[in-house]
């Protein structure tokens, strides 16, 4: 496995997006657990595309206008809902320890969602696994299975790290309301930007 493949993957994996904030925000509301399980669910929602890719879906989104549209305000009206639900739950970024968490299943589900519906990253693995998997030679499938899978090792590793560093900050701020009603308000903000930026995305 070369390592412009590794350098790649973790400046991908890494530079902040949907997935990095949901996994934050999940930190801060609900602490290292939630951080981790969050991490799960946006690595999880990586499979589809993964599977798209090897199968050859993928070429279908990068040459189908109307499929990769549908596909894209999909993904913009999730992540409009996700803003407007951060906003709308008062105890959404509050640490209030007698309530139930919130059960695994939904965050996962939320995870899952998150990045199923963004099109960019069917459009990333479509132009990268190929740079690095030669089609012409035996085992080509399962080389990009390989790829696939230390891609979604690298995004539950830095994932989980920025939650669980968000969760080790979580007691230093959620004990000041006005510092916590921003953070909610930065945290449907960017969902709101991330929106508008996938609006804008062309294939």
């Amino acid at each position: 496995m070369s390592v412009a493949f590794l350098v790649t993957t973790l400046v991908m994996v890494a530079t902040p997006g949907t997935g990095v904030v949901y996994t934050l925000s999940a930190g801060l509301s609900r602490g290292r657990r939630a951080s981790v399980v969050a991490a799960v669910g946006c690595t999880l929602g990586i499979v589809p595309h993964m599977v798209a890719t090897i199968t050859g879906l993928a070429a279908l989104l990068h040459t189908s206008a109307l499929a990769f549209q549908v596909l894209k305000y999909l993904g913009v009206a999730y992540l409009l809902y996700m803003a407007w639900a951060t906003l709308k739950d008062k105890n959404a970024i509050v640490v209030e320890e007698e309530t139930a968490p919130r059960p695994a299943i939904r965050v996962i589900i939320s995870g899952i969602l998150i990045n199923l519906l963004n099109p960019k990253l069917t459009m990333f693995f479509f132009a990268f696994l190929p740079q690095f998997v030669s089609t012409g030679e035996p085992g080509s499938l399962l080389r990009m299975v390989e790829l696939s899978a230390v891609f979604m090792l690298f995004t539950f590793v830095v994932f989980a790290a920025y939650g669980i560093f968000a969760a080790s900050m979580r007691d230093h701020v959620t004990s000041r309301p006005r510092v916590m009603a921003w953070m909610g308000r930065i945290f449907a903000g960017s969902f709101v930007a991330l929106s508008v930026k996938l609006a804008f995305t062309d294939q």
